[in-house]
């Protein structure tokens, strides 16, 4: 879902796919998960213990409010904020006395990442995707504490405060649960706000080219090339540039989000097709579905046209930003969340330029897409390091952030600065509002609110205090509305990367991040077959069936559970 943040990107944030990549060996019962419940002797306090301890319905953070500050690894190199600089942290470090060292990496998110495992070095709090190989190393390899153990010694609070759901989502072979997600919808979630869950997942194309070919339908793929001809032919350069016909997310090791990441079967190109995830119980290989091939040689033939630039193949997000700012893609399979500031910009100069949503590419039935929404996984999930300097402010901290008072002073930052009860609500006020909707960065410097800190925000919660989005946002956000389901059972079901299952997995994945763009630059429809048949081919002889396999059984496990989080 996630990564820049602005009015829809926090929107988003709470439907975007997401949680947890503690891929476990076998799941605790949900039912019975120590994760979800503090001991009896945590519960019933005696007369005997410590009159500092706290209670578990009293906020532990409040006993000890003096200075100290925390290491906060953040594994997203875009995440431009720093903590103090607006008055939103600077009131809570106030409040709490808790002030945060963000660390982002300076390059590649996975060397980092893998860096600091391989050296035992990790700073006091970890954020990363719940899908990161790197939760379950720093779970498998006891580099990160247990939240379940740190509330229990220091903070029954945080069993108050935390989801039930979501800590048995996440526990682990040994009942505890070690990271909490961001972004987290369950079950019962879904169920009290899914009429107005949105999705990222967007087909979306500049509007005023778009209108001046005569807003083509685009479902087909006849009308998709053609549309992209007619395009390139009417707008041949922007402002000097070159127009993008068609634009995508990157290209990484392991697929593109856009087409398919086969390692977690994530796929706008699929979801847009409507192509189910399993049959008749059974997990459903959308790779080799008729429909997505066919879709894939659709994309082969436009890149033989001359109708997908080279640029798409190697550009990373920033300067896929800079040219999205520039106007420069007629259309793009993107997150809508991702180019939110650059949105602005083009509704700053003309809001006739801006990118809207449209139906995009459909299975030959034209049956409405099904985009990822809001899952338990979440987006991201946060681990508390062993080497952690103070356990107890940690988890303390934590439990303040997860908590309503917490995710309020994030949403809404200091009454009287950035918001004010209005009508009887408590809401931005409209100066912060307006800048929030039309310079994302200038509001989180000025004001740091609306979660512009948003490791452990809970979206859900914050609609209380939220205004209704507006345009050049709300159009992309509507549409998605009713389009959008829940993929939470195919989350955390790949195997532990160090079996035999997970290193095949590995290989696989790899091997699909170098044959897509292969297949897409293909001369024909021939060639095209055989790059892919060797795909599959090479795919099986990898232990494709017996990862599958695993998966099944994992998939399994999760619909149980999940029936349970609904009792």
């Amino acid at each position: 879902m996630k990564k820049w943040l602005s009015l829809t990107i926090i929107a988003a944030l709470m439907i975007t796919l997401v949680a947890c990549a503690s891929n476990k060996n076998e799941p605790a019962s949900s039912s019975q998960s120590a994760s979800s419940e503090p001991p009896a002797s945590s519960a019933s306090a005696s007369a005997s213990e410590s009159a500092s301890e706290p209670a578990a319905d009293e906020a532990g953070w409040k006993a000890d409010t003096s200075p100290i500050t925390f290491d906060w690894y953040l594994n997203f190199a875009w995440f431009p904020n720093k903590w103090g600089v607006d008055p939103t942290s600077q009131y809570i470090t106030k409040k709490t006395g808790v002030s945060l060292n963000l660390i982002v990496p300076a390059g590649n998110e996975n060397e980092k990442m893998n860096a600091m495992i391989a050296a035992n070095d990790l700073p006091d709090f970890i954020t990363l995707g719940w899908y990161e190989e790197g939760v379950k190393k720093m779970i498998e390899g006891g580099l990160v504490d247990s939240l379940t153990d740190l509330a229990n010694e220091y903070d029954p609070y945080f069993f108050k405060v935390a989801d039930a759901a979501k800590l048995s989502w996440y526990a682990q072979p040994d009942g505890k649960t070690y990271g909490y997600p961001n972004a987290s919808s369950s079950p019962k979630d879904f169920q009290t706000f899914g009429t107005e869950f949105t999705s990222n997942q967007t087909f979306v194309v500049r509007k005023d080219m778009y209108e001046a070919i005569g807003s083509p339908d685009m479902r087909t793929p006849e009308g998709f090339l053609n549309a992209l001809k007619l395009a390139k032919e009417k707008f041949p350069q922007v402002n000097g540039q070159p127009l993008i016909p068609i634009g995508f997310h990157e290209f990484n090791d392991v697929g593109n989000y856009s087409f398919i990441d086969v390692q977690q079967d994530s796929s706008y190109l699929a979801n847009y097709l409507a192509l189910p995830r399993e049959k008749e119980g059974k997990l459903y290989d959308r790779t080799t579905d008729p429909e997505f091939v066919k879709w894939l040689k659709v994309f082969r033939q436009a890149n033989q046209d001359g109708l997908i630039s080279k640029d798409v193949f190697v550009d990373k997000r920033a300067q896929m930003e800079e040219k999205i700012s520039q106007g420069r893609y007629f259309a793009m399979l993107y997150q809508r969340t991702d180019f939110a500031a650059q949105q602005n910009v083009l509704f700053a100069n003309d809001p006739n330029s801006v990118y809207i949503a449209v139906d995009g590419p459909a299975n030959a039935q034209m049956d409405p897409p099904t985009l990822s929404g809001p899952a338990i996984s979440g987006w991201t999930v946060t681990l508390i390091s062993k080497k952690v300097k103070d356990k107890e402010r940690a988890i303390k901290f934590l439990s303040y952030l997860i908590s309503e008072e917490g995710q309020k002073d994030m949403y809404l930052g200091e009454k009287g600065v950035s918001y004010d009860t209005i009508d009887g609500k408590d809401q931005l006020n409209p100066e912060a509002f307006a800048l929030m909707n039309s310079d994302r960065s200038a509001f989180d410097k000025k004001y740091g609110a609306s979660h512009t800190f948003w490791m452990l925000m809970d979206t859900n919660m914050q609609l209380q205090w939220q205004k209704p989005a507006v345009e050049p946002f709300k159009q992309l956000e509507d549409w998605t509305k009713g389009k959008t389901v829940s993929y939470s059972q195919y989350d955390l079901i790949n195997p532990p990367a160090t079996s035999k299952e997970g290193i095949n997995g590995t290989k696989i994945a790899n091997e699909w991040g170098k044959i897509l763009p292969k297949l897409l630059l293909s001369k024909s429809d021939a060639d095209f077959d055989q790059v892919f048949n060797e795909f599959i081919e090479k795919r099986e002889k990898t232990g494709f069936a017996e990862l599958q396999a695993y998966r099944q059984t994992k998939y399994e496990e999760n619909i149980k559970k999940l029936a349970e989080f609904m009792k």
